[in-house]
């Protein structure tokens, strides 16, 4: 990147790495223009903390880390949410989680933790562990003051509680109601049935899942990523080990590779089976998604039948995946490929087709491709405004240049065609699978890379070291060379990515999980002001959302 500005330049080439910068330069960087990639040291900076601006070049699918080193005693940056308002929950976040302030920002305050929270749980000194705190306790005089913290007050957020002498009502809609899938809260501000504006209220589902990563070992956190958007299964665990693998410079043999995108491809059919089911349900078709769950078993018994699991296998591993793939798999999969397109034609006719449905959602919740991009939206939702933009072929990973396949687009950027973009996808990953089927190649599972992948068990028993060196990386795990990766994936529900920071340890010094769902959510109140509330139910449907993925 070339950028520079009155207090900084930046002009050295990059390869695949980070430009470092001081903080009183952040907003100027962000805004001077980009040429090509670059990084500058300074071996004196401080290095108490280090907030890292991840961006991403549409364009080009280019990728560049600005670092500014922090003091403890003055964890102060400037706000970015003039120039990206996608950057609000994130710099939020940032407060919430470490402590950093953000100057200018519109309302600084927690965003996951209740706010009479005590401490920011992803410094280091903060326990990571219940039994590393003291007994919990709630006096009726804290419980009322918990309570009275989660009370609304519209003034804190500029709300006006009447205008032109009338009274707006504010409604709850959530944390406990089907329409929001999940435990989630929107609060409304409302003239009669029309939405004047709405503050979602996310948190409720965290249970600090990158927390959870830094005190586990680099295999045990497999699972924990299953959990992260729990529709997704093994998609989840594909950037983490991408990136462990990018770290310990492992290379994955072919046949795991088109094992592992045969298995997500199967995962995002199962995902988008649910969504298609629950969207048409929102807005009042009851039938759909009965018939689309019974498809979704015929997945899950596939998947069972590989991976010994249904919705959460955790069946990727560093290096490959966690076994051979068992006798009879090619016949499962083919009957799968070959039953499900007359289902998908099915399905388009009953729901897509259906003139109410279109009625709810033609031109409910449209935005234009630069205000998905301006507010982080990815994956289905930004295809659907007609850029044909797929990590899977603007920067291929884990194998998927190998295979064809097609970008579905819409067009509006509504409810509906963030529907008929998903439900292109999933022939378009069935085409990929039938690609899997008849291209498998021969050769190991997992790759021979003894300090992060168990050896094969007839190796175990040649020597006594083998064994030892299996049991070291079991019981405390494997150790992976000190550096930093970072790793982008077409998930399910948009991009996912995994940044993991190694000291040499058996586990990762920093997790950071990039999740699609979370700036997604952020875009709720530009969505529908001025709509009406059952407008709002159809979009949140098409924005197709688990709080486990947003919360963390």
């Amino acid at each position: 990147m070339e950028a520079s500005s009155p207090s900084t330049s930046i002009t050295q080439p990059l390869r695949n790495s980070f430009v470092e910068i001081t903080k009183s330069s952040v907003s100027n960087v962000l805004r001077a223009p980009a040429a090509r990639r670059s990084r500058r040291h300074r071996p004196a900076a401080a290095r108490d903390f280090t907030a890292v601006y991840h961006l991403l070049a549409p364009a080009n699918a280019a990728e560049v880390r600005l670092k500014v080193a922090l003091h403890d005693r003055d964890l102060r940056l400037p706000t970015i949410t003039d120039l990206w308002p996608n950057a609000n929950w994130y710099e939020r976040e940032a407060y919430d989680m470490f402590g950093m302030h953000f100057e200018g920002h519109p309302h600084l305050r927690r965003l996951l933790l209740p706010p009479t929270w005590e401490g920011h749980p992803l410094r280091k000194e903060h326990p990571a562990r219940a039994t590393e705190m003291g007994v919990f306790t709630l006096p009726h005089e804290k419980q009322v003051r918990e309570e009275e913290a989660l009370r609304f007050k519209p003034e804190e957020w500029g709300w006006a509680r009447r205008r032109d002498g009338v009274d707006y009502m504010f409604l709850n809609l959530g944390p406990n109601h089907p329409s929001v899938h999940g435990v989630f809260r929107i609060v409304l501000q409302l003239d009669g049935e029309e939405i004047v504006d709405a503050l979602p209220d996310i948190g409720y589902h965290h249970r600090a899942a990158e927390k959870m990563g830094e005190r586990q070992t680099w295999h045990t956190y497999i699972p924990y990523t299953d959990r992260v958007d729990y529709l997704g299964g093994v998609m989840n665990n594909l950037p983490y080990v991408l990136a462990v693998e990018q770290l310990a410079g492992i290379t994955v043999p072919p046949r795991a590779q088109v094992i592992r995108i045969m298995l997500a491809e199967l995962f995002r059919i199962a995902s988008h089976l649910v969504f298609y089911g629950t969207f048409a349900q929102d807005v009042g078709q009851l039938s759909p998604v009965f018939y689309m769950f019974n498809d979704r078993e015929r997945v899950f018994e596939i998947i069972e039948a590989i991976c010994g699991g249904r919705m959460h296998p955790s069946w990727f591993r560093i290096g490959g995946v966690a076994q051979e793939l068992p006798r009879g798999w090619e016949r499962k999969v083919r009957e799968f490929v070959e039953w499900m397109p007359k289902r998908f034609d099915e399905y388009d006719r009953l729901v897509l087709g259906n003139r109410i449905l279109q009625r709810r959602t033609r031109g409910i919740g449209a935005y234009s491709t630069e205000q998905a991009i301006a507010w982080g939206i990815t994956g289905p939702g930004l295809r659907a405004t007609g850029l044909d933009w797929d990590l899977r072929k603007r920067r291929p990973y884990a194998g998927y240049d190998q295979f064809e396949f097609e970008i579905p687009v819409g067009t509006h950027g509504d409810s509906y065609d963030r529907c008929l973009v998903r439900a292109e996808e999933m022939r378009q990953s069935l085409r990929i699978i039938r690609q899997c089927l008849e291209q498998m190649p021969e050769g190991p599972y997992k790759a021979d890379h003894p300090s992060t992948t168990p050896p094969l068990k007839e190796r175990t028993m040649r020597d006594i070291e083998t064994l030892i060196h299996h049991f070291l990386s079991v019981s405390w795990g494997p150790v992976i060379p000190p550096g930093e990766a970072s790793v982008t994936i077409e998930g399910t529900k948009g991009l996912y990515s995994y940044h993991l920071l190694s000291d040499g340890g058996t586990g990762p010094y920093r997790a950071r999980i990039r999740s699609a769902s979370f700036p997604h959510l952020q875009m709720i109140p530009a969505l529908c002001r001025g709509l009406m509330v059952a407008d709002l139910i159809a979009i949140l449907g098409s924005i197709d959302f688990v709080m486990a993925d947003v919360d963390r």
